[in-house]
């Protein structure tokens, strides 16, 4: 297992055997870079990232999300004259995309300053937010260094880059969520997030680190929650993790 420094965005969720991300190739046609594709990753031995395995898995709460935002589109959305049904289906989509890449460029807006921070790079914007999760560290695991935006590949093919960890005295690992909150007590980790946390400290070298998801609100600057995972529910997530890595590998014909 090696580990690099990376600070490219991981959009294309390919790494290399050594751990640096490749998100784009050079087009055969001029040269400009284009989305890494699973072909590529098998010419060029690529591995898949975390969240590129966990995408086989169903995700019940981002489809109870999802339908929501269908039908919030479609009760502010009146029908038009003349509109056939298949119109009105196909606009009421349209718009409800259209909101979650809203709410997805603000979450990603928060994250980057949030990250910035980290590497010494301030952004000059969302300053609650990132004050927030600055003291929430602190007040949880206590006042350490972390890294931020580490990229890593390990030897069972999978690769990823972690928003920020520790290794030493204390060996922690977080995995930094936006979204729409406004009541701490009605933030929930799924097992989704489980199997993400104890992916990376395995890929990270760090096997027996703590892990925590850090929930940041995109509606109330300066709310943050810190959800910690139990250790014996870390094992599990591991467990569950390399049996979708196995059949991510068998349906993908690439190891």
């Amino acid at each position: 297992m090696i580990v690099k420094d990376i600070r490219a965005s991981e959009s294309n969720h390919w790494y290399t055997r050594d751990g640096v991300p490749q998100y784009t190739v050079p087009s055969k046609k001029d040269g400009s870079p284009r989305n890494t594709t699973l072909r590529d990753a098998r010419t060029m031995n690529l591995v898949p990232s975390v969240t590129t395995v966990l995408g086989v898995a169903a995700k019940p709460a981002l489809t109870a999300w999802l339908q929501q935002q269908v039908l919030l589109a479609a009760l502010t959305l009146p029908k038009r004259d003349q509109e056939s049904d298949k119109d009105y289906c196909e606009r009421i989509i349209k718009d409800s995309k259209e909101q979650g890449r809203s709410a997805a460029d603000a979450g990603t807006d928060i994250h980057a300053s949030i990250q910035g921070h980290y590497e010494n790079r301030p952004t000059g914007k969302h300053a609650e937010h990132v004050t927030a999760t600055k003291q929430a560290l602190r007040d949880h695991f206590g006042d350490v260094i972390w890294v931020s935006e580490r990229s890593f590949a390990h030897e069972a093919g999978f690769g990823g880059k972690c928003d920020l960890f520790c290794a030493g005295s204390l060996n922690a690992v977080v995995d930094v969520k936006t979204k729409e909150f406004s009541d701490p007590a009605k933030v929930d980790a799924y097992d989704e997030h489980l199997m993400q946390l104890a992916a990376y400290r395995v890929g990270l070298g760090i096997p027996q680190a703590r892990c925590a998801n850090l929930f940041v609100s995109r509606s109330v600057p300066g709310l943050v929650v810190i959800k910690e995972w139990e250790l014996e529910d870390l094992d599990r997530g591991w467990d569950m993790f390399m049996h979708l890595l196995s059949f991510w590998q068998l349906k993908n014909a690439h190891r």
